[in-house]
């Protein structure tokens, strides 16, 4: 059986509309808030989407206890929400994540695949220096929000 192998291009706009294109956002909030209210947004882009789960960044994380309306945890395709008092160990981890990480590396990652109607393999590749710098905003936007005693809402 042949398979076609797509690497997604962000630029393409029928690739943006596949499923298995994700992207995020980071939301400074206050759980103790009577309404909900965003005090600042971190866009997670697609790439930097994967590049979280490609790098085990999310599953270091659940170490954490996020609060999720399915009680899975930080995990794609739902929202989680990371009180204040956790940001400190949040950044830990985060660091530790980052000294992992070989700089100027491109990794080829599979996002999924399909057998009908055609069998067809979805990729992306991680560019690391570019993820790095996603990853210094996200350590500094932890930073800010430990300052203030924010809480973090991770919709993914």
């Amino acid at each position: 059986m042949d398979i076609t192998h797509i690497f997604i291009d962000d630029n393409n706009p029928a690739h943006r509309e596949l499923s298995i294109y994700r992207s995020g956002e980071i939301n400074r909030v206050r759980l103790s808030d009577r309404t909900y209210k965003v005090y600042e947004r971190l866009e997670v882009t697609a790439h930097n989407h994967t590049a979280l789960f490609h790098y085990g960044i999310v599953e270091s994380l659940n170490v954490l206890p996020f609060i999720s309306e399915t009680g899975h945890g930080l995990d794609s395709w739902d929202e989680a929400f990371l009180h204040h008092s956790q940001l400190e160990k949040m950044l830990l981890i985060l660091r530790e994540a980052a000294r992992k990480i070989e700089p100027g590396k491109k990794e080829k990652t599979l996002l999924g695949w399909h057998d009908t109607p055609a069998a067809a393999a979805y990729w992306r590749t991680i560019d690391s220096q570019e993820f790095m710098g996603f990853l210094d905003k996200l350590k500094t936007f932890v930073e800010e929000s430990i300052e203030d005693k924010y809480d973090l809402e991770f919709i993914l």
